[in-house]
């Protein structure tokens, strides 16, 4: 029903056709709430904290993924290329568990949640979730105090923690019909009307475009699959190799905002694809048994394997990786060259 009732949104945001009218009224409402959340803030009524170290958040406009949390690994591999010391903070979406940990090589999904897990596996930066961002930022800052970056994956619309700059994610699904939800797939008005973020950081805004597509204002990036995938007993393969004749039919799961994009990738890679499995995104795997799939070599996305490992180690993961374009990174540094330099010479650290 859940499957059903988002392919009935999807095919309504494409267009302004019945449903998305019939819906706008409900929009306009979600308009007003958003004017007024941001007015309590710009007011001074609402709390902006101010980390003591610089804030990057990387957030899209759409519901569903777009490539955020593959852009918030590159970003974190660029700035640590640059020296700096740099954290992560997130909201763990999909774990059970609550409070503000920070995530170590042990951690499971259903404690941290399966992107956060995946950012510091790839990286090896502390990563901190919680669901007070805020709370997470102090937590990481006090056992990493000489982190001078924190990325805030996810959290555009949120408004208590100050950012110095902000990296929008958008694919090729640009704006479908350009409404708020539920008419539209927007969670904000976009572009951004004019002061819609004043008194609420420093709008220094870079749209980074996963759809290889790349228009006005914006950077675009190009994503692909990593040639070498891993499964949970350590060992490695390649596409091509599972695919060779004389071997199991493959099977390719995924729990991802939208797991048909995963599976084109893998054909295009070269994967022969006997099975398709789309499921939620963030899905458990916890009532799922290493038969549930059938007798089939299993390929699944790296963020799905810690969870997936669980119970059949024997499935390959297969990483993501994204090659931005240059300017993009030209411009945040630039940016957080400026943002560095502001924090030393103020007295306060900000």
């Amino acid at each position: 029903m859940a499957a059903l009732l988002e392919h009935w949104l999807q095919k309504a945001w494409s267009s302004r056709g019945a449903l998305a009218l019939a819906l706008w009224p409900v929009s306009c409402a979600y308009a007003l709430l958003l004017w007024l959340r941001r007015l309590v803030f710009r007011c001074g009524l609402g709390a902006v904290h101010r980390a003591q170290a610089c804030v990057v958040v990387v957030g899209n406009v759409l519901v569903g993924g777009a490539g955020k949390t593959p852009t918030v690994i590159s970003i974190v591999e660029h700035l640590r290329a640059q020296g700096l010391q740099v954290g992560v903070v997130s909201k763990g979406y999909g774990r059970s568990a609550t409070g503000t940990v920070l995530v170590h090589a042990q951690s499971r999904p259903r404690d941290c949640g399966d992107e956060p897990l995946l950012i510091h596996l790839r990286t090896g930066v502390p990563v901190a979730v919680g669901r007070s961002r805020i709370a997470s930022a102090r937590v990481l800052l006090a056992h990493h105090p000489q982190t001078q970056v924190l990325l805030m994956d996810d959290g555009l619309q949120d408004y208590s923690l100050w950012r110095d700059a902000e990296v929008c994610v958008v694919d090729e699904r640009g704006l479908g019909n350009g409404w708020l939800l539920p008419a539209g797939p927007l969670r904000e008005l976009w572009p951004r009307p004019p002061l819609a973020q004043a008194g609420l950081c420093n709008t220094h805004l870079m749209v980074l475009n996963t759809g290889g597509q790349g228009g006005m204002g914006q950077f675009h990036c190009r994503r692909r699959l990593l040639e070498v995938l891993h499964n949970g007993y350590g060992q490695r393969s390649t596409l091509q190799a599972l695919s060779a004749p004389g071997g199991k039919p493959i099977k390719a799961i995924a729990g991802i905002a939208r797991p048909t994009a995963f599976f084109q990738m893998l054909e295009q890679a070269g994967g022969v694809l006997a099975a398709r499995e789309a499921l939620p995104d963030h899905y458990n795997f916890a009532e799922c048994t290493a038969s549930s799939f059938g007798d089939f070599t299993l390929v699944c996305t790296e963020k799905d394997a810690a969870k997936l490992w669980e119970v059949a180690p024997q499935a390959w993961a297969v990483g993501l990786a994204q090659d931005i374009e240059a300017p993009f990174f030209a411009a945040l540094d630039a940016r957080l060259g400026q943002a560095l330099a502001a924090r030393l010479s103020s007295p306060h650290g900000h």
